[in-house]
């Protein structure tokens, strides 16, 4: 496969890595499930469920998943509650026949402060968004997997889950590090029924939602990293693609670091 090579990087030219899959994102309206989304697509997705909050971005993701080539379905989703959870799955199932692939990527971080600053509605964001919306996810999708003995999940984790790189966000850093404990508990249940479970430990990659909590100043975090720039969303879907791709067929309850060499450092 050749590479494209962009200002920031390279990028790999679509391939078929996700010939005929049934694919579904979580938080897939903007940024890194965005990318990954029409990723997906690029890669041959027969189909991307795209859930999320907000109903227009999940539509223009979802428009330019289909002008790809892959059907695309807009499930406005609350992940913290069971209910729409496995509406999302059971869409999957009753428009497919099956689900083969879920990215998890759903987040929340808080505004960055001191923990004593911080209040029990953020607490409740937080935890709600990262870590219980994970298990409700989990169990029904596994569930969905075990059915056909076969399937493979993803987990946005972070490395604020395996190092907090930043005062200030002591209850994001608390819940990634909850989801890479339960990431890998899944995965040793799943590997055996054949469904392969992963995660993805993105580093300071630049979305609204790390801009909303107020990391700080874009270039000096670039300059931080060892490879002197912070990632694009577009890094990360082409490691997600390359961890439910059965190029990864051999790995399981692997947190893949995707951080510019932070974690090295």
């Amino acid at each position: 496969m050749n590479d494209v090579v962009h200002a920031n990087g390279p990028r790999a030219l679509s391939g078929n890595r996700m010939q005929g899959q049934v694919c579904l994102v979580t938080g897939g309206g903007t940024g890194i499930g965005r990318a990954t989304a029409l990723k997906m697509a690029a890669e041959g997705a027969e189909a991307v469920l795209i859930a999320g909050r907000r109903e227009a971005e999940l539509e223009a993701t979802a428009a330019q998943c289909r002008s790809i080539g892959s059907d695309a379905v807009v499930l406005r989703t609350d992940v913290t509650r069971p209910d729409e959870v496995e509406r999302l799955v059971q869409t999957a199932l009753d428009r497919y026949g099956r689900l083969d692939v879920a990215f998890n990527n759903a987040g929340y971080q808080e505004r960055r402060a001191p923990l004593e600053q911080q209040d029990v509605a953020v607490y409740d964001s937080v935890f709600d968004t990262n870590v219980r919306s994970l298990f409700l996810c989990l169990r029904v999708q596994m569930a969905a997997m075990f059915a056909r003995g076969q399937g493979r999940i993803v987990i946005n984790a972070s490395v604020s889950g395996v190092r907090n790189p930043n005062t200030g966000l002591s209850l994001y850093s608390a819940s990634k590090a909850a989801v890479i404990s339960l990431t890998r508990s899944a995965a040793m249940e799943a590997a055996p029924r054949g469904v392969r479970i992963n995660a993805i430990a993105p580093g300071r990659v630049v979305t609204d939602m790390m801009l909303r909590a107020g990391v700080g100043d874009v270039a000096t975090v670039a300059a931080g990293l060892p490879l002197r720039r912070t990632g694009e969303p577009e890094d990360i879907a082409e490691a997600v693609v390359w961890l439910v791709s059965d190029a990864s067929s051999y790995v399981v309850g692997h947190v893949l670091a995707a951080d510019g060499g932070f974690l090295a450092s």
